[in-house]
């Protein structure tokens, strides 16, 4: 189970560590986003620079800012003690990291704003 935190906005954000190519274990604060269906989206030069493997084909998605053609990569995520290869969604000028509620498929969301309580696991 990891531990997370609400933000001022009350935010869902949890602290995950991104897998680079070589091994390289980067933490980071991501936002637990509950109207992306996807596993991680990511900027796409934070992806470049994890050496992240770019697929050849692409993913359309609908946004608050309309439908988006994203880069389709192959990432590799810690989270709560277990290593995952995911697809990651990989957008220009994206300012956070999103995890998505696909991760809501296989961890438990305890998110109990009034008593600052934010688990996943």
């Amino acid at each position: 189970m990891i531990y997370g935190e609400f933000n001022s906005q009350g935010e869902l954000i949890f602290e995950i560590n991104l897998i680079s190519a070589d091994g390289d274990i980067i933490p980071v604060q991501a936002l637990l986003d509950t109207g992306f269906t996807g596993w991680l989206a990511i900027d796409n030069q934070d992806a470049f620079s994890l050496g992240w493997l770019k697929e050849s084909q692409q993913e359309e998605m609908r946004t608050a800012r309309g439908e988006v053609q994203f880069n389709l990569y192959q990432g590799s995520v810690f989270l709560d003690e277990e290593e995952f290869a995911i697809p990651a969604l990989g957008g220009d000028e994206l300012q956070d990291i999103l995890l998505g509620v696909r991760w809501l498929q296989t961890k438990r969301l305890v998110a109990d704003l009034p008593a600052g309580v934010l688990t996943l696991g």
